[in-house]
């Protein structure tokens, strides 16, 4: 095997190494958390929305049997800052969204 085979394996292995770590960080950063395969259709609890506020603080919309809860999240823990919210039916925020297309 020559030196030129062998920087040209290390080369090919450096490359794929570098486009796995870039997929991560991609799926990090747009909070892609995979294919739900398999996932139940009757869970309780679910995740609605995230949104960054700043760069160590998030905000989360959590609904629980058809009720919302949103909740900040930081370093020093997560704080409620609403809870009880009614969920929107699920033919309301189909009406939202087409209008909003118009």
């Amino acid at each position: 095997m020559d030196l030129i085979d062998f920087a040209r394996y290390v080369g090919a292995l450096a490359l794929v190494l570098g486009l796995v770590g870039f997929a991560a960080l991609a799926a990090k950063r747009f909070n892609f958390s995979g294919l739900n395969i398999g996932a139940k259709a009757d869970r309780r609890l679910a995740l609605v929305e995230s949104l960054m506020v700043g760069a160590k603080h998030k905000l989360c919309l959590f609904r629980r049997d058809g009720v919302e809860h949103l909740v900040l999240i930081g370093p020093n823990g997560a704080t409620l800052v609403e809870g009880g919210i009614d969920a929107p039916a699920i033919s309301h925020l189909h009406a939202l969204t087409e209008s909003e297309a118009v």
